[in-house]
């Protein structure tokens, strides 16, 4: 019986995109409904992980017999986590605190299927030029930064930006390919291993 592909639940066209880029099948699926602020107590670098399988383990539910795979991003800048600005001021607000510094980016993935989840993330280094207050405005105003961790993207109109990134490209886009096709295969080699039917006892003699 041929497994249903993929399911991605998540509203990011990039996250989709870098799937297809890789070749993987897949299909949309509704992004989890969940309260995206931080679990108190977690240090900045592990929301983005915590909140990926906050996702999953929703998704998981709605979608039992599906192997589910959700993201989170945050940008950290001096141990506090920027997820997506909350209007237009804050955006601004964000995007000079980054303006001339270096952050990171954190992006998590959970893989889940039935009670199963997996989890992992993975970190880049990113390093702004010092922006100007007419910069940041122009920007805020195309609306771009507002759904976007840390009000930026680093495959839109913020590469003119970013002067470095130390790390991969997709982890600042939102979502580490090679981290998660290794959890997918995880958690699908051990649904085949679940599903599989126990070996007959050997004769007796």
């Amino acid at each position: 019986m041929t497994r249903p592909p993929l399911l991605l639940c998540s509203g990011s066209p990039r996250r989709a995109a870098l799937l297809a880029a890789a070749g993987v099948p897949f299909e949309r699926g509704p992004a989890p409904d969940v309260d995206e602020t931080p679990p108190p107590g977690v240090p900045a670098a592990a929301v983005a992980e915590a909140l990926a399988r906050r996702k999953a383990a929703v998704a998981a539910a709605r979608s039992p017999q599906r192997t589910v795979l959700t993201a989170d991003t945050v940008v950290v800048l001096d141990d506090l986590a920027l997820s997506k600005p909350a209007d237009p001021a804050d955006a601004r607000r964000m995007l000079a605190a980054l303006s001339g510094r270096e952050h990171l980016v954190v992006t998590g993935v959970a893989v889940a299927r039935g009670p199963r989840v997996e989890s992992g993330c993975d970190v880049a280094r990113v390093r702004f030029r010092p922006l100007r207050d007419d910069e940041i405005a122009a920007y805020v105003a195309t609306g771009e930064p507002l759904d976007k961790a840390g009000a930026y993207a680093l495959q839109g109109g913020a590469a003119a930006f970013v002067s470095r990134v130390d790390g991969r490209a997709d982890t600042v886009v939102g979502l580490p390919v090679p981290l998660a096709l290794a959890l997918v295969a995880d958690v699908e080699r051990d649904a085949a291993d679940d599903a599989a039917p126990p070996c007959p006892a050997a004769p007796a003699r």
